[in-house]
């Protein structure tokens, strides 16, 4: 085993040039902990925002970039027995997961399903993490209802329609082109909105039969706060995880009152791993048996080696993915669509 690695960085702020991949020593896990030779990681918006100097890891954190991991555990830290050397897992990192070992908390680790592939795995965590706690936890979406996800095409939306779909709601999505709606569409969306050229408010209304989407799950803020608001349904909830369009906005919130409207938000990164567990309690009961029968996994928009990171944070940033981007630590690349 060796006592040094690769890992990638951002030393300073930038674009996807500002990405080094450099050597570190190895992690050691500490009290329970799992060291697992990470085999794929996924690519996220969060990693990009780190890279651009605006969301750093938490104290204590490595500054290696990435959230999300999937490999096999090699060694355990003490008091961690949960996992055995030779088990393959795939979990959430503070920070880390852009290297070839990362340490990891097993209380947030889930094991990988038989037929799900390192690519697949490592692009699980971050997203469905993230999608069981906003729509089912915090939005408490119910079978028969309709969620409507703005970023359709994203690695956020598109897991969110694959959970939605198979929990038996209803699914509107909005994207930026034909071409993204139509790949929305494929996954099981039941209507897509181009949001250039419709107005979503309106469509999501004559989609529903006047009433609104019963749960919004919003990253793009900005002026869609205001709008979410027109468009939700009585007694609806919006679920708000980012601001990629800014976290100011005009609004009028009568709509929040006469519709008795619940509105949330949470981040995922900083809450402490207690909070973290009972959420990967909860995927291994209700998300890893659809992953074990071949449902709900993530669709691959591409994968690169760990050398080309730089052009892999390249297509994030010009929004030109469908499902999520991962980075193979064995070398392994795939096309993209």
């Amino acid at each position: 085993m060796s006592a040094t690695m690769r890992a990638v960085t951002a030393p300073n702020p930038g674009g996807p040039d500002a990405l080094r991949i450099v050597e570190r020593p190895r992690p050691v896990p500490g009290e329970g902990q799992v060291l697992v030779r990470v085999e794929a990681a996924g690519i996220n918006r969060p990693d990009v925002m780190q890279r651009e100097g605006r969301y750093p890891p938490p104290p204590g954190a490595s500054d290696v970039l990435g959230l999300e991991l999937a490999g096999t555990v090699e060694a355990l830290g003490p008091g961690a027995g949960r996992y055995r050397p030779g088990d393959r897992v795939m979990a959430l990192v503070h920070s880390g997961a852009y290297a070839e070992w990362a340490v990891v908390d097993e209380a947030v680790a889930l094991p990988v399903p038989d037929g799900v592939s390192a690519v697949e795995a490592g692009g699980i965590p971050e997203t469905y993490f993230t999608v069981w706690s906003n729509v089912f936890e915090r939005a408490r979406l119910r079978a028969g209802e309709t969620l409507l996800i703005h970023g359709g095409a994203s690695g956020i939306g598109t897991t969110a329609i694959l959970l939605a779909k198979a929990f038996g709601a209803r699914v509107l999505v909005t994207a930026g082109s034909p071409e993204k709606c139509a790949a929305c569409r494929d996954l099981g969306a039941d209507a897509a909105i181009d949001y250039r050229r419709e107005d979503f408010v309106a469509r999501a209304r004559a989609e529903t039969d006047g009433r609104g989407p019963d749960v919004i799950l919003d990253m793009v803020g900005g002026p869609y706060i205001a709008r979410n608001l027109d468009a939700v349904a009585v007694d609806g909830r919006i679920a708000q995880i980012a601001f990629q369009q800014g976290s100011r906005a005009e609004v009028d919130f009568q709509p929040l009152l006469m519709k008795r409207v619940s509105l949330t938000g949470s981040t995922l990164r900083a809450r402490p791993v207690a909070m973290k567990a009972q959420l990967a309690d909860a995927l291994a009961e209700h998300v890893l048996p659809l992953l074990r029968e071949g449902r709900a996994r993530p669709p691959i928009d591409s994968v690169f080696p760990l050398e080309r990171v730089a052009e892999a944070h390249a297509r994030m940033d010009a929004s030109l993915h469908v499902g999520k981007i991962v980075l193979s630590m064995s070398g392994t690349e795939g096309g993209s669509r």
